[in-house]
């Protein structure tokens, strides 16, 4: 009976201090779980669509400068109506910054109109009012800098080189000569030019917007584009009584400032490769 109970005791001991060796054991941690971190968007191609308003300026030549040995010329008024412009164009989204694309562009036809006084060596002073219309394409190669998203918008800057094909149509010019000393006019000369002709050149443009991000694939942009658009010339034409001629009239350094609302749908998003994660 006595080994009975000698043994209980030592089962019990046993007992208490494997539970107190297990208490003062410390608990191992869990190993630490891996997320993958998330895929931030990377680019891809996109399509886009502009309407703008146009604001075209240049220098405008007249044959008669030409001709003369003596000429004092003195333009009043020289300028074009304001027009609209349309415009597609595919593009590529390289990373966050960095993006390009090509664009062709459509330019309404805006009215062209101006005075010039003149005095020419042994006709006297002569005024001439001129009327003409003015339309144009334009294709374009750009690339922009995104220069960072505060709250959903992005402003960047960008350039653009390509060509522009330029038409002046419907030239007319009508001149007086006042009569010497008397103040009336004796003398009317109409010219004509009803053919038309494009002329092809190089051109460039500046850029400078802000763009909205709407969603993942859809954005939304406000931009000032400063545009160089060459030279333009007239076809041939005939004086009042129907004599043909082909004296051109000259259009040198047009440019535009023009304000454009575009949109830009990406349609082949491409996500980035994410990072690889090593374990142990």
């Amino acid at each position: 009976m006595r080994s009975v109970k000698i043994l209980i005791a030592a089962g019990a001991a046993s007992l208490l201090s494997s539970g107190a060796f297990a208490a003062d054991m410390a608990i191992a941690a869990p190993p630490p779980a891996y997320y993958p971190p998330p895929v931030e968007d990377f680019g891809g191609w996109y399509l886009r669509g502009d309407i703008g308003m146009t604001n075209t300026r240049g220098k405008f030549f007249a044959p008669a400068y030409n001709d003369a040995t003596t000429l004092s010329v003195s333009q009043l008024g020289h300028e074009f109506t304001s027009g609209t412009s349309f415009g597609l164009g595919v593009g590529y989204q390289f990373n966050s910054w960095f993006r390009a694309d090509i664009t062709g562009e459509w330019r309404s036809k805006v009215h062209f109109s101006g005075t010039d006084f003149a005095t020419i060596a042994g006709l006297g002073p002569i005024a001439d009012t001129y009327s003409a219309g003015f339309t144009s394409w334009v294709g374009m190669a750009n690339v922009y800098v995104d220069l960072g998203t505060w709250w959903c918008i992005t402003p960047f800057v960008g350039a653009g080189i390509g060509g522009a094909f330029n038409q002046i149509s419907g030239l007319t010019d009508f001149g007086a000569i006042p009569s010497p000393g008397v103040g009336s006019v004796n003398a009317a000369v109409f010219f004509a030019n009803q053919a038309t002709e494009a002329k092809a050149n190089f051109a460039w443009a500046a850029h400078a917007g802000l763009a909205y991000k709407v969603n993942q694939n859809f954005t939304i942009e406000l931009a000032y584009r400063y545009l160089d658009m060459g030279t333009a010339i007239t076809g041939a034409g005939s004086t009042f009584d129907g004599t043909r001629s082909s004296r051109a009239f000259e259009f040198h350094d047009l440019t535009s400032h023009d304000l454009k609302l575009g949109v830009r749908w990406t349609c082949c998003e491409v996500p980035a490769p994410a990072p690889l994660i090593r374990k142990g």
